[in-house]
């Protein structure tokens, strides 16, 4: 096993070595040999030296490059030296964190981790959450605590009775909701469809003054961060709303919630602490290892009703319990990463890091902007969305930029125009980076008729 761990280790640092002075995307060769991997189930066993370097001459060379410096595509960051290195020690610990008794060192981090984490961003200490997959799922778990809650002060137990036959819920969302917050509203039985739509604004910001006049129980969907401009629905005067009909407000965060860890950035998620659920992702800006997401509640009781576990082979215990706030019983400890990120960067790190990012997404849109390309948001964080031209044209660009390999960014649809969309999110990120990623942007630009 030491062997075996060491080898690993010396193939995990040789290619994040490598990272640097490769294609952002896997060459077209390294796809194809792929097909080694793909046979039937051997007979036998084979040793783990060999699987490990199968693996490794086989996979590494496949992977996309998005623990390096230069991937901008998808909200992605890297992972964080001390996150990637505990999250190798929780592996070998090999934790069920989904009870205190299971794991008494998950549990203890994981609620240090989320004390952290609502001081970093400025909630109450007060507030409850747990860690789960991502954001698809903190939506999911603070829509079915919300469901719980509105339809009890209707006097229907949603979770003994189900939905048939319970008052309507009224569902309020921004024409600019991300797909994921869709998909969590089908899975918790409210309807993807089912859904009153706001206005936005150019920018995709939720038109308070549209809310409608809604009542009985009723879910409004807030956005902190949209996934192609940035830009933050005005969640005080949405809360006001939701305070005066008696609406739960859920903030899907996936990424802009980690404004608040800024001082410079807060203001734009004022009114974020009016919210009765919070969803975002960890595996984004906070940077550590996939899959890692988190879920927050200003009340214990409605997520504790709609999600906490009870069996007779189960403790009584009383303490916080990891699983009473996500649907898993089963689950790592995800925990483990999260406090080690934040031990190692602190208040000020995790600040710098949000704001560094941002930065470096101005300097993008200044570089683009000055070259004549059009800059299509108003770069208020970490998003910047370009078009080179017609719609071809950015489509040809962007599929020229990913073949060049320097940097991977994305394409999107933004406005009704095709566009190419960068998001910088990884601590590993220079400005020189930026800078050769930039000129690679604008010289395929150049070359592409």
């Amino acid at each position: 096993m030491n062997e075996l761990l060491r080898d690993a280790a010396t193939r995990a640092h040789r290619y994040l070595s490598g990272l640097d002075h490769r294609t952002v995307e896997p060459a077209a060769d390294a796809e194809a040999r792929l097909a080694h991997l793909r046979h039937p189930l051997p007979d036998g066993p084979a040793a783990p030296a060999e699987v490990l370097r199968i693996l490794d001459e086989v996979g590494s060379p496949a992977t996309v490059a998005s623990a390096g410096p230069r991937y901008f595509g998808f909200v992605t960051g890297g992972a964080l030296p001390a996150a990637l290195a505990a999250n190798w020690l929780a592996g070998a610990w090999d934790q069920n964190a989904h009870y205190v008794v299971g794991s008494p060192v998950a549990a203890a981090l994981e609620e240090v981790a989320l004390g952290w984490i609502l001081d970093a961003v400025g909630l109450p200490p007060s507030w409850h959450g747990g860690f789960v997959t991502g954001t698809t799922m903190g939506n999911f778990c603070g829509l079915v605590a919300a469901r719980h809650e509105v339809l009890e002060r209707a006097g229907w137990d949603v979770e003994a009775d189900g939905l048939p036959g319970a008052p309507e819920i009224t569902v309020v969302v921004g024409a600019e909701a991300h797909s994921t917050l869709h998909r969590a509203l089908s899975l918790a039985g409210l309807g993807a469809k089912r859904v009153i739509t706001v206005p936005v604004d150019d920018q995709g910001r939720m038109r308070p003054g549209e809310l409608p006049d809604v009542s009985g129980p009723a879910i409004v969907c807030a956005q902190a961060g949209n996934v192609n401009s940035g830009a933050f629905d005005p969640l005080e005067p949405i809360a006001a709303w939701a305070r005066q009909r008696g609406a739960w407000l859920h903030v899907d965060g996936a990424f802009g919630f980690w404004a608040a860890a800024s001082p410079k950035l807060r203001p734009l998620v004022a009114g974020m602490g009016h919210a009765d659920s919070c969803a975002t992702d960890l595996h984004k800006w906070l940077n550590v290892p996939y899959d890692n997401g988190l879920v927050l509640f200003r009340d214990a009781a409605p997520a504790r009703a709609a999600l906490a576990l009870s069996a007779a082979y189960l403790p009584d215990d009383p303490t916080r319990q990891p699983c009473d706030f996500t649907p898993e019983s089963s689950r790592r400890a995800r925990g483990v990463d999260v406090w080690a990120a934040l031990r190692s960067l602190g208040r000020s790190g995790l600040a710098g890091l949000i704001e560094g990012c941002c930065g470096k997404a101005r300097r993008f849109a200044d570089g683009l902007g000055e070259a004549g390309f059009e800059v299509l948001n108003e770069v208020v964080l970490n998003q910047v969305v370009v078009a080179f031209g017609d719609d071809d044209t950015t489509r040809r660009v962007i599929a020229g930029v990913q073949r060049e390999g320097t940097c991977w960014a994305g394409g999107t649809t933004w406005r009704g125009r095709a566009a190419m969309r960068i998001s910088v999110s990884s601590w590993a990120t220079t400005d020189a980076d930026v800078e050769s990623s930039l000129d690679a942007i604008l010289r395929v630009a150049a070359e592409t008729p």
